[in-house]
C-alpha cells in the first residue's frame, strides 16, 4: 500500500513538472519572443537610407578639399579708403529754412570686404556696398600680393560691382549654375570675415529667391541664395561655390540680431552676376530691362480679393503706359505664371528671370486671366521706354553722382510734383557737399527739375554758385550749395 502511494505521489510529481514546463514554453517563452520583435531590424533585402542625401552616397561627397582649394587662391581682400564728410546742424537756419548744415572737414574711413577673381586678366567681382563711395581700393591675393583696383563699373540694384587689376595669369573661379542649386545641397563660403584672410566655411542651400529688402534702388533685383554657411562682417563680396568649387554666388549680407552670424546668410544667384559682369564689360552700364509692370506676390488675402483661382504666379497690379507689357497686350489683373518656360511664383523669382534680358530682348511670358492661360511675346525695353542699348555716355553722371527718374508711385508716395533722385554718390563735388544716395532734388538755383536730363541741363548752364533743394525719404528737407 505504502509502495502504491509513492508510485501515485511520484506519477504526480512528474506530470505536474511536464505540465509546469509545457506552461513556461508556452507562455514564457512566446512572451520572450513577443519582446524581441519589438527590437526592429532592417531586413537583408531592404537597404538603410541616409537623411537628405542621394542614394549613391560615398563618403568622399564630404570632401570639400578640392573645392576649398580652387577657391580661396581666388578670393581675394578688399580695402577701401573714402572721406566721410562731418557736417552739424544750424538750429537758427533750421528753424527759417529747414534742415541747414554746416560742412566741417572730411574725415578718412577705411572699409575691407572680399572679392571674387572671375579671369585670369584681373578682373574681380565684390559687392557694390563694399566699393561705393571709395577714393581708392586695393586688392589683396591669398599669397599676398597686393594691387590697386580700378573700378570698371557698379550696380546698385543687384549690390554688384565689378574690378580691374593690371595683372596676367591670376588663379580664378569658373562659373557654375546656381539655376541648378537644390535645397539641402552643400555649399562653402570662402572670404574675409574680420579681416580673417582665406576662411572657408560649409552649409547647405536653405532657400532661393529670398527677397530680404535691404537694397534701395526703386529697381531693385534681391533673388539672394538663403544659405547656413557662416557669414560675419567681411564676406561680403566673396564666393559661394559649389562642391566642385564652380561660383554659384557672390556672399552679401546676413540677418542677424548681434550683426554677428546667426544662422541665414545670404548670397546673389551667379545667374545676376554673370549678366551684371557681361554688361559692364562691354557697355561700362548694366542694360536693364522691364516689362513696365506692378507687380506683387499671390497671397492668400488678394487671391479672395481678386478672386483668383490659385496661389501660383505674379499678380499683375498695374500696367506702365506704353510699356513693353501693355503693348504686348498684358493686362492689370493678369497672373504670370512663366518667363521662358521658367515658372515664377513670386516677385523675386520674376525679377530675376526678366534681369538676364537686355533691352529689345522678345521674351515669352505666360499668364492667367479668367481661368485660361494666355501667352503673349514681348519685347523688353530700358528704363527710358526704349529699346536702346544705353551707353556710358549717355547717363547722367556728373559731379560724382548719378541720377534716376521718379516713378509716379514715388512721387504720390512722397507728395511731391517734381523731382529727380541721387542713386549714387561718389568723388566729386555732391559728396563734398554732403549729399547722400537717395536725396531727391526738387529745385535748383530756384529751377523745378522732372528728369535726369533737365538736372543736367540746368547744372551744366550754371557757373559759380550752385544751391539744391530737396528732401529725403523720410520726409526730411534739406538744402545743399556749393561752387562750379
Amino acid at each position: 500500500m505504502e509502495t502504491k502511494k509513492f508510485l501515485t505521489t511520484i506519477l504526480t510529481a512528474l506530470i505536474g513538472g511536464l505540465v509546469a514546463v509545457f506552461s513556461y514554453v508556452l507562455i514564457f517563452d512566446n512572451h520572450n519572443e513577443s519582446a524581441r520583435e519589438l527590437t526592429i531590424q532592417p531586413r537583408e533585402d531592404t537597404p538603410a537610407w541616409f537623411t537628405n542625401l542621394p542614394d549613391n552616397f560615398d563618403a568622399e561627397d564630404f570632401d570639400f578639399t578640392l573645392a576649398a582649394e580652387n577657391t580661396v587662391h581666388a578670393v581675394v581682400h578688399v580695402k577701401t579708403e573714402s572721406q566721410r564728410q562731418q557736417s552739424s546742424r544750424n538750429p537758427l537756419y533750421e528753424f527759417f529754412y529747414g534742415d541747414q548744415y554746416q560742412q566741417q572737414e572730411p574725415r578718412p574711413v577705411v572699409g575691407f570686404g572680399s572679392g571674387v577673381i572671375i579671369s585670369p586678366d584681373g578682373y574681380i567681382v565684390t559687392n557694390n556696398h563694399v566699393v561705393a563711395n571709395s577714393n581708392n581700393v586695393s586688392v589683396t591675393l591669398n599669397d599676398n600680393r597686393e594691387f590697386d583696383a580700378e573700378i570698371i563699373g557698379t550696380d546698385p540694384s543687384t549690390d554688384i560691382a565689378l574690378l580691374k587689376v593690371d595683372e596676367e595669369a591670376l588663379p580664378y573661379v569658373r562659373w557654375g549654375n546656381s539655376d541648378d542649386l537644390k535645397l539641402g545641397e552643400w555649399v562653402l563660403a570662402v572670404g574675409n570675415p574680420f579681416n580673417l584672410t582665406s576662411t572657408v566655411t560649409a552649409g547647405i542651400v536653405s532657400a532661393k529667391g529670398r527677397n530680404l529688402g535691404i537694397l534701395r534702388e526703386e529697381f531693385r533685383i534681391e533673388s539672394f541664395i538663403q544659405t547656413d554657411a557662416a557669414l560675419n562682417k567681411g564676406n561680403s563680396g566673396g564666393a559661394l561655390v559649389d562642391t566642385k568649387g564652380l561660383l554659384v554666388g557672390i556672399n552679401t549680407a546676413i540677418i542677424s540680431p548681434s550683426g554677428g552670424y546667426a544662422g541665414n546668410s545670404f548670397a546673389v544667384p551667379v545667374s545676376i552676376v554673370k549678366k551684371v559682369v557681361n554688361d559692364l564689360k562691354e557697355f561700362g552700364e548694366v542694360q536693364r530691362a522691364i516689362l513696365g509692370v506692378t507687380i506683387q506676390d499671390v497671397t492668400s488675402e488678394l487671391k479672395t480679393q481678386e478672386d483668383l483661382e490659385t496661389l501660383g504666379g505674379v499678380y499683375i497690379s498695374g500696367v506702365r503706359e506704353d510699356g513693353a507689357a501693355e503693348d504686348a497686350g498684358i493686362k492689370a489683373g493678369d497672373v504670370i505664371i512663366s518667363v521662358e518656360e521658367n515658372k515664377v511664383n513670386s516677385t523675386a523669382e520674376l525679377q530675376e528671370q526678366v534681369s538676364r534680358y537686355r533691352p529689345g530682348d522678345e521674351v515669352e511670358v505666360v499668364i492667367r486671366r479668367d481661368g485660361k492661360e494666355k501667352t503673349y511675346e514681348v519685347t523688353l525695353r530700358n528704363l527710358q521706354g526704349t529699346t536702346k542699348i544705353v551707353k556710358p555716355d549717355e547717363t547722367t553722371s556728373l559731379l560724382g553722382a548719378r541720377f534716376s527718374e521718379l516713378s509716379a508711385q514715388k512721387k504720390e508716395a512722397m507728395n511731391i510734383s517734381d523731382g529727380v533722385e541721387v542713386s549714387s554718390v561718389g568723388p566729386g563735388k555732391f559728396r563734398e557737399a554732403g549729399i547722400r544716395e537717395g536725396f531727391i532734388i526738387t529745385k535748383v538755383n530756384e529751377k523745378k527739375v522732372s528728369t535726369p536730363a533737365e538736372l543736367k541741363s540746368v547744372l551744366e548752364g550754371i557757373d559759380g554758385g550752385v544751391y539744391i533743394e530737396g528732401i529725403y525719404t523720410d520726409g526730411r528737407v534739406a538744402y545743399y550749395a556749393f561752387g562750379m
